[in-house]
């Protein structure tokens, strides 16, 4: 029976393409060889321990329709478009060395028409006149008995993006120079104006198949054609959780203040796994007690617009006179936390 599986994810999902990356990792026999190929349609993905809400434009996001996961491995955010071809690799120690995949990748490549080198601890880039540029970034994972390496592929991913969605960190943004750094990645149409997904991964099959000297049946994988992994209903619905890729955020305090004509609003709210903890509101409003209320009863309740807003509509119910007060801070409330 071949060692070697190759999964295509027909599916731009990134809940499930990444849920088939977790399997692979955890819980895949270390005696396969496997390389899974993907993209994901408009997300954001962000790191194990990253706290969305700060790192994210989470309003502007839910507008634009843009997806939000996180991965289990550390790491900055990143954003995914379909211009954008993503690969997996594992294989089992001691056979496997991140050299050998990144070396099936380089060949693959060059059946694409692409001559790229290896630059750095993991990148790939392509050489101009002007110097060198990044085309590929990658992660190395490994555990006692087996090694993983995924990265991305730029084929014609809008390099702009990111931006859109990120609240960078200014620190970050000092220390690196934002611009340096994007000018220095570009897309494999930049090259070869005609390459595609579908060329880079023939190639890259091709190569993989190669190296290791046997072929292997496709197994084309989506929402509607699970994959033949173990457990893997279970971890595609945690990935897919908004307990997952919200909840999972580290414990933070967020304020919000507005003023409105009939008095201003401050909210103090700690949240601890994507709930409300610890919750202050401070108005001047001649009416306080609908919003003491609401302090108390948003203890507890998941940091999410629906959640908090049905709170406010309980309130409304049992305070009718303050009911265009009460709407007023509904529509606020729910918008921000977008």
């Amino acid at each position: 029976m071949s060692t070697l599986r190759l999964l295509l994810s027909d599916s731009h999902d990134p809940w499930f393409n990444l849920a088939v990356e977790e399997c692979i990792f955890r819980q895949m026999s270390p005696d396969q060889r496997v390389l899974f190929l993907w993209r994901n349609a408009n997300t954001v993905v962000v790191g194990r321990a990253q706290n969305p809400w700060k790192e994210c434009n989470t309003r502007r996001m839910e507008r634009d329709g843009i997806k939000l996961a996180r991965r289990s491995s550390g790491g900055g955010a990143v954003f995914h478009d379909l211009g954008n071809t993503c690969f997996t690799f594992m294989a089992g120690k001691p056979e496997y060395n991140k050299t050998v995949s990144t070396q099936i990748i380089l060949e693959g490549l060059k059946k694409a028409g692409i001559h790229a080198m290896v630059s750095g601890r993991n990148d790939l880039v392509l050489s101009f006149p002007e110097g060198e540029r990044k085309i590929s970034g990658s992660a190395y994972r490994e555990t006692k008995d087996r090694g993983f390496h995924h990265g991305t592929l730029l084929i014609n991913a809008d390099l702009n993006r990111l931006a859109d969605y990120l609240n960078p960190d200014p620190k970050k943004l000092q220390a690196k120079g934002i611009t340096s750094v994007r000018s220095r990645v570009t897309n494999l149409s930049e090259l070869l104006p005609d390459i595609t997904h579908e060329k880079v991964c023939g190639g890259i099959t091709e190569a993989f198949f190669e190296y290791f000297g046997e072929i292997a049946k496709s197994e084309l994988i989506s929402p509607q054609a699970l994959p033949d992994l173990p457990g893997f209903t279970d971890v595609f619905a945690k990935q897919s959780s908004w307990e997952w890729n919200f909840g999972q955020a580290p414990t933070f305090s967020h304020t919000l203040d507005t003023r409105f004509c009939w008095g201003g609003i401050e909210l103090h709210v700690d949240i601890e796994h994507g709930t409300i903890g610890r919750c202050q509101i401070f108005t001047d409003s001649l009416e306080p007690a609908p919003f003491e209320l609401l302090a108390e009863k948003l203890v507890g309740v998941l940091y999410q617009p629906q959640a908090v807003g049905q709170v406010i509509q309980q309130i409304r119910e049992q305070y009718s006179l303050l009911d265009k007060e009460l709407q007023q801070l509904y529509h606020w409330l729910v918008n921000e936390l977008k």
